[in-house]
């Protein structure tokens, strides 16, 4: 009997060849223990490899310095830049702008999407709507930020699924009107289809599983500057329909930023909500304030 021939195994990992990249030295030597956004270069300046934040940014450069899942990182890197901010939501923000600008190799999130879309409830029914035509940041009965058509109907069906709602209801599927849908026979759909329950109650149902993703309108009238300190610096983060327009210093120098067009921001939004709603910064209303 002949003896299988087996192709050599290519695939190798990382830790393995793992070895201190002692020519990174000099770019730690002056990282400072602050806030701030770091960037991994190799070769080409205009081409970054990597690109990440964090409140203390000697550590967290550091720490990349000791894992050996990223031996292919730290061999490509050539050199190590960071820029300070006065505090990690400025970071936070500044990483996800050089990201979608910049396109860091190792980075796989913070990419640019010109499909970000989100569910609009009207007239009972869910409908797939695009921030490229509609504005997220004033339209009242968003849920939802979703990459593309296709994740946003994945989320209305396991909505649909954990609250025995009627896929037809929604448009997930073409019923015949007066009888119950496929599901309902099963008992996976509590058959506001076929008269079970009212329509009245599986919408009830529908407003409680989308609850949890409504989306919050923009707040203020205009612009608004969050203040962040640390170690004897400022930044006054200028931020209106929850797009970071910049920072400045002083707050006598924020008119020229918020006066910038300024649409939906999908990264701005998840970064800012939370921390905006909750007053966890100092914030100055610049319609009050200029």
């Amino acid at each position: 009997m002949a003896r299988r021939q087996f192709a050599p195994r290519l695939e190798f990992e990382a830790a393995a060849i793992y070895e201190y990249p002692e020519h990174l030295r000099p770019s730690l030597e002056a990282l400072p223990s602050l806030p701030g956004v770091y960037i991994f270069h190799g070769e080409s300046d205009t081409l970054p490899l990597y690109i990440g934040k964090s409140v203390n940014l000697r550590s967290r450069i550091l720490s990349h310095m000791r894992t050996p899942d990223e031996a292919a990182l730290l061999r490509q890197s050539r050199h190590i830049t960071w820029i300070r901010t006065a505090g990690e939501i400025g970071a936070l923000l500044l990483e996800a702008r050089l990201i979608k600008e910049r396109q860091p190799l190792f980075n796989k999130r913070l990419r640019r999407n010109r499909q970000l879309c989100s569910l609009l409830l009207k007239d009972a029914q869910p409908q797939v709507v695009y921030a490229k035509e509609i504005d997220f940041a004033h339209q009242p009965g968003l849920y939802g930020l979703f990459a593309n058509r296709r994740a946003a109907l994945q989320a209305l069906q396991a909505i649909a699924d954990e609250h025995q709602l009627c896929y037809g209801i929604l448009g997930l599927e073409a019923v015949t009107r007066g009888r119950g849908c496929f599901r309902s026979a099963l008992k996976r759909c509590a058959g506001a289809c076929c008269g079970k329950e009212s329509v009245e109650a599986h919408q009830q149902r529908l407003l409680a599983g989308l609850a949890k993703l409504q989306l919050t309108c923009w707040p203020w009238k205009g612009a608004i500057a969050l203040k962040e300190s640390s170690e004897g610096m400022t930044d006054y983060l200028i931020i209106h329909n929850w797009l970071w327009l910049g920072s400045v210093s002083a707050l006598a120098d924020a008119d020229t930023l918020r006066r910038l067009p300024a649409g939906f921001d999908h990264d701005g939004y998840k970064i800012l909500c939370k921390p905006l709603l909750a007053r966890e910064a100092e914030i100055i209303d610049l319609a009050d304030a200029i």
